[in-house]
C-alpha cells in the first residue's frame, strides 16, 4: 500500500482497531501497571475514575515520566497518566488517525463510538496497515 492509497483508502478506524480493553483505577500502581503491561504484552492500560475513563498511561509514560524522574513503584498512576484521553470516532478513516496522531505527537488514540470508548488504535496498527 503507497502513501497515496494510505491517504485515500477506505479503511476505517473501527477495521483495525483493538477492542479488548485494559483499564485499572487512579489508585492502581505503576509497578502493579507494568506487571500488567509485561504478563499481558501491552502497550497501555486506560485509566478509570469513578466509572469514568480519565487518561491512559502508556510504555512512554514509564520512560518520560517514571524512570527519568526518578519515581517509586509505589507511584499511583493517577500522577503519571496522559489526560484527558485523545480519541477518534470509530467511522473516522485510518488516515484522520494517523494526521490526529501525527499533530497531537501521540502513538495511541481511543476510539469512541457516541462519546463511549470502545476501543484502541495504535501507530502500531497504522503500521501495520500500511505494509500489508
Amino acid at each position: 500500500m503507497s502513501r497515496q492509497d494510505f491517504t485515500n483508502s477506505s479503511i476505517l478506524v473501527k477495521d483495525i482497531m483493538t477492542k479488548a480493553l485494559i483499564s485499572v483505577n487512579t489508585e492502581t500502581t505503576v509497578f502493579q501497571v507494568a506487571k500488567m503491561m509485561d504478563q499481558g504484552g501491552i502497550g497501555a492500560v486506560l485509566v478509570k475514575k469513578d466509572d469514568h475513563l480519565v487518561g491512559i498511561i502508556t510504555d512512554r509514560d514509564y520512560a518520560t515520566k517514571i524512570v527519568s524522574n526518578n519515581l517509586p513503584s509505589d507511584t499511583h498512576v493517577e500522577k503519571i497518566m496522559s489526560s484527558p484521553l485523545i480519541t477518534i470516532n470509530f467511522d473516522e478513516p485510518i488516515s484522520a488517525a494517523a494526521q490526529r496522531m501525527t499533530s497531537k505527537k501521540i502513538r495511541k488514540l481511543g476510539v469512541t463510538d457516541n462519546g463511549k470508548i470502545i476501543g484502541l488504535i495504535t501507530s502500531t496498527d497504522l503500521v501495520t496497515q500500511l505494509t500489508k
